[in-house]
């Protein structure tokens, strides 16, 4: 009787762990089509902001009327919702001040 509990319970617990991996693979396979949605939703933001940055830029003129160039200037939006246009040089300068005190934060 002792033997035929032990073989009960352990049909019982390879029952559990194949219903268990039947519901992780309906998971996972649900997982990959919502990674891909939000792949191909990231994908179409990008193009959209691609878009609009070319836009802004083909629209922007410097004082003498001359088209801004979009490979030495980057569109750059403050913590107060103000837009600017500056050189790519300081923004990379200004993008490692706030990295550094990002970290200093996190410390």
């Amino acid at each position: 009787v002792a033997a035929q509990k032990c073989r009960k319970r352990k049909l019982n617990a390879i029952l559990n762990l194949e219903e268990d991996v039947c519901n992780l693979q309906t998971q996972k396979e649900s997982l990959k089509k919502e990674h891909s949605q939000c792949s191909k939703s990231i994908n179409q933001i990008k193009q959209k902001l691609n878009n609009l940055y070319r836009d802004i830029f083909s629209r922007l003129r410097d004082d003498q009327g001359r088209p801004v160039n979009p490979r030495q200037y980057v569109i750059h939006c403050s913590s107060n919702g103000s837009v600017f246009i500056i050189p790519k040089h300081l923004a990379k300068s200004e993008q490692k001040q706030d990295n550094r005190k990002e970290q200093k934060q996190k410390s």
